[in-house]
């Protein structure tokens, strides 16, 4: 069978089996529900402005400046009939004084109150929540899908050597066909996934209302993130096969799988704890395992030169190849290997007759 052809057999029925498995899905919807609660719910929790009912008009007309919902009555009588109707929730009488039912509503008094006049000395600065928020979001997808989806790509490999289905399987194709074929398919659904994701935070954001500064950096940060996420799933994926075919049993990937483990785990946290370090962040953005976020959290804090992101898409792609080479040489020398948990010397030293 041609190379071609079997890759893209292997390809095609990895996918099926994916996209009929209970754990893929739900971390399918997991991820869409934390788009959709980190865009939408807090517009919608926040609720409608709150309702005021007031006979002074210019008491309404600063309520509404404010943003709260006025109506105007004929004296305050009528005003306070409107808050123990439940068709307001405070009232303005005269005084000034501010009548509600249980709570006091912050909002309205806010609105009344003088405040001395404020001036910004940088009026175009992100919300601290909002500058730690979105970077931690975008290190978080790439951690977890990296982890989960290579967690699974390895218990694959190791399931078909247990049960020495992986025996037929290169009887009719070449090893590095069916290592090809693996790396294709989770990469296609993990970036489909995490594309649909991002879509859907993209259309919350709008739907939501969210201020235009945020969503003019969050737009292109998403788009450069696209592309380093797959190089980064690709460098990484070839070599948890690779873990994958070492382990004898589903019980040896923990201990075979650790210093890759290590390298998925480690730049997530070191990204997440120094992201205000800018020295530290430019040296991630360079290192092929924390670049996929470290570059992105630069590029969102519009932190990096025209050329940056390319120069370090190009090392990660140089990185992807060669890791590429390192994890198929493992997986093809300890792929037929089933009497033990084989080691990293032994399968760099040998490989399978069938590649």
């Amino acid at each position: 069978m041609p190379m071609v052809a079997a890759v893209r057999l292997i390809a095609a029925r990895e996918i099926r089996v994916k996209l009929r498995d209970k754990t893929f899905l739900f971390s399918t919807v997991f991820f869409l529900f934390i788009a959709v609660a980190a865009t939408v719910l807090p517009s919608v929790l926040a609720g409608s402005p709150d309702s005021v009912a007031v006979a002074d008009q210019v008491a309404a007309t600063k309520l509404r400046d404010a943003g709260l919902t006025v109506h105007v009555v004929t004296d305050d009588d009528a005003a306070e009939r409107q808050v123990r109707d439940g068709d307001a929730d405070a009232a303005v009488v005269a005084g000034p004084q501010v009548l509600a039912m249980d709570d006091v509503p912050n909002s309205v008094v806010r609105a009344l109150s003088v405040s001395p006049p404020v001036r910004l000395l940088n009026p175009d600065a992100l919300d601290p929540v909002v500058a730690y928020m979105v970077p931690f979001a975008l290190a978080f997808v790439f951690f977890l899908t990296a982890f989960t989806f290579g967690l699974q790509i390895a218990q694959g490999v190791t399931e078909e050597k247990q049960t020495r289905v992986v025996e037929i399987l290169v009887s009719a194709v070449p090893v590095r066909a069916l290592l090809a074929g693996k790396v294709a398919a989770l990469t296609l659904l993990a970036f489909g996934q995490v594309a649909i994701v991002s879509l859907v935070a993209l259309v919350g954001m709008q739907l939501a209302g969210v201020d235009a500064q945020v969503a003019n950096l969050v737009q292109p940060t998403v788009a450069w993130f696209l592309p380093f996420f797959v190089l980064g799933f690709i460098m990484l994926a070839t070599l948890w096969a690779g873990v994958g075919a070492l382990a004898a049993r589903q019980e040896d990937i923990g201990a075979a799988s650790m210093p890759l483990q290590m390298v998925v785990m480690l730049p997530f946290f070191a990204v997440s704890f120094l992201s205000g370090n800018d020295t530290v962040m430019r040296v991630l953005s360079y290192f092929p395992p924390t670049a996929p976020t470290a570059m992105t959290i630069r590029i969102f804090h519009a932190d990096t030169a025209p050329w940056e992101p390319i120069l370090s898409l190009v090392v990660l792609a140089a990185t992807a190849v060669a890791t590429l080479a390192v994890g198929a040489r493992i997986y093809e020398g300890s792929l037929l290997r089933t009497n033990g948990r084989t080691s990293f010397a032994t399968a760099w030293r040998t490989r399978s007759t069938v590649a």
